[in-house]
């Protein structure tokens, strides 16, 4: 984990965290609003948002009580994430070598700080595809981590 410190890298994370926000804008997910944008050499190669699968509102599982939930179930979220939908948006030939922007919106559609990284189901997903690195806004700052890094920390993380 790397905070920026550049004020010209900080603009440039700052615009691509800006651009996750429009997304996550979008979102319908009943429980969180979350955008990701996938960057490569300074252009943005996929964008998504969560909600649920094929955006079909017959697919919509929130609010469900998630104990009641068969123990099959791994992911016991509603929606596809933004992460998964960034990564799929891109072409797969851009992937590799990419960054991943990340961010997500209270009920007054503003920007809110990243907590640490947690979901194992993205971190997998990005490393496969060639993810490089994570952006996220801490309160403290701009985070870079590595996908690696990432990754591990999503699996170490308790809540």
């Amino acid at each position: 984990m790397e905070f920026v410190k550049d004020s010209e890298e900080i603009s440039r994370h700052s615009f691509f965290l800006a651009m996750a926000e429009i997304e996550a804008r979008k979102a319908t997910c009943l429980e969180r609003k979350c955008g990701a944008v996938l960057e490569k050499d300074g252009k943005i190669i996929g964008r998504g948002f969560n909600s649920p699968p094929g955006n079909l509102e017959s697919q919509r599982r929130c609010g469900l009580d998630k104990s009641s939930l068969d123990q099959e179930i791994t992911d016991k979220s509603c929606c596809v994430h933004a992460e998964e939908r960034a990564i799929m948006d891109a072409p797969k030939d851009r992937r590799r070598g990419s960054v991943m922007y990340f961010t997500s919106v209270g009920d007054d559609g503003h920007r809110l700080f990243s907590g640490e990284p947690y979901c194992t189901k993205c971190s997998k997903s990005a490393l496969d595809a060639g993810v490089a690195s994570w952006v996220l806004e801490h309160e403290e700052g701009i985070v870079i981590y590595g996908a690696e890094e990432y990754n591990d920390l999503s699996f170490s993380y308790r809540s």
